[in-house]
């Protein structure tokens, strides 16, 4: 009976969840799922291996009113339909490792109370991660519980990178930059080895777009520095965060606008980026259908940002081989990377647009100074060889 592998990627409104089959040195996908809407419109949606629909169920908000009570629809939803086959380990997505992880660890009560004091640096997404696997725990004390973070990646920053212009002290109480979306860029990285290995080599920015953003510079697969820094704020703006803040303004709000620290929070998290800019939606696909000229702002800023974070990480790099673009809007919208690179034309880089709009992978033009490409990411898998190797059930090379 092979063993399973379960993959958790928890946030505050939303569960998403994986099983893969610990066979060979890689994991096989079995099935994955959601539960979505929580606290407001629930619904689990599961679909096995090839993509076929199992599961397709709606709850009454009072069912699933909140994190806690969907996972436990989930784990019951899960045993009911596993059967006999064993679950022998959990792996957990966790958005902040602080300084003390680099790497993922076997979670324990000592691992989750050091982690819980992460959730100050990222409050949007630490507390959900964190909540499933204190319900596992309750549940299945025996189960193997493995934590990956997102800052894990960008633990080899040059000390160059990881410095704010602030206080010495104060970088070493832990207020340094740590860079986000690691596992997503471990495995973009990996892709391109496989896919383009003489460009992943190179100087290589990687911009992962989704309702978070952000970009990565990588010189031979390594990353070198981040947009994102001590909180997943910073940088891009992104769904409904605010992005790069000159401080004054949070300074402002709070001397001169009578704003409390709670509200500036609430505010820079969840009605800023997109929604902000354009008082309308923080999906891009809506934006793009809009003719509203706030929504046509909102994309013209969004795109501009990334072209100047690109162009930013190419110094770092001194120079640039490649783009990777990632993500929902990085592998789904042909217009946002249009705009982006048509931005980067200064650099001499260019498109085909018949390949981009086709969706290809390789789209750069024939006359581009740097490649072009997109990547499809995969953290969930990523986690799932992370647990596989910490538990010695994968070769090493497995995630190369």
């Amino acid at each position: 009976m092979n063993d399973l592998i379960l993959v958790v990627n928890a946030g505050s409104s939303s569960i998403k969840f994986k099983l893969y089959r610990a066979a060979g040195a890689d994991p096989a996908l079995v099935l994955g799922g959601a539960m979505s809407g929580i606290g407001t419109a629930p619904a689990l949606t599961v679909k096995d291996g090839s993509g076929a629909l199992v599961e397709n169920r709606s709850f009454a908000s009072d069912e699933v009113p909140d994190a806690s009570a969907a996972q436990h629809h989930v784990a019951d939803w899960l045993i009911h339909h596993v059967g006999d086959q064993r679950v022998a380990a959990v792996g957990h997505r966790v958005v902040h490792g602080g300084p003390a992880y680099a790497e993922p660890v076997r979670v324990d009560d000592t691992v989750l109370r050091r982690l819980e004091s992460f959730i100050p640096l990222a409050p949007l997404h630490q507390l959900g991660n964190l909540d499933p696997i204190r319900v596992l725990h309750q549940r299945r004390p025996d189960l193997p519980q493995v934590a990956c973070f997102d800052t894990a990646f960008h633990r080899g920053h040059p000390e160059l990178a990881d410095r704010f212009a602030l206080p010495r002290a104060l970088h070493d109480e832990g207020v340094r930059r740590y860079g986000f979306h690691g596992l997503s860029y471990e495995y973009v990285a990996g892709r391109l080895r496989e896919v383009a290995p003489e460009t992943a080599g190179g100087r290589v920015v990687i911009a992962h777009l989704g309702s978070g953003a952000s970009c990565c510079a990588l010189q031979d697969g390594r990353s070198q520095d981040s947009t994102m820094s001590f909180t997943a704020l910073d940088g891009l703006p992104m769904g409904t965060r605010c992005g790069a803040l000159d401080p004054g303004v949070v300074l402002h709000l709070i001397e001169h606008k009578g704003m409390t620290p709670a509200e500036v929070g609430h505010m820079l998290y969840h009605e800023s980026g997109l929604l902000g800019l354009s008082g309308l939606s923080n999906d891009v696909r809506t934006l793009l259908a809009s003719d509203r000229p706030e929504a046509a702002m909102a994309i013209d800023v969004f795109c501009r940002r990334v072209a100047q974070a690109v162009a930013s990480l190419a110094v770092t790099l001194g120079g640039l081989d490649a783009v990777v673009f990632t993500a929902g809007i990085g592998e789904n919208a042909p217009e946002i990377r249009r705009r982006t690179i048509a931005a980067l034309g200064w650099a001499g880089l260019s498109l085909d647009h018949a390949v981009n709009a086709a969706g290809a992978a390789r789209i750069d033009g024939p006359e581009s100074r740097a490649q072009v490409w997109v990547v499809p990411t995969d953290e969930e898998l990523m986690i799932a060889r992370h647990t596989m190797r910490l538990l010695g059930r994968a070769a090493p090379d497995a995630t190369a």
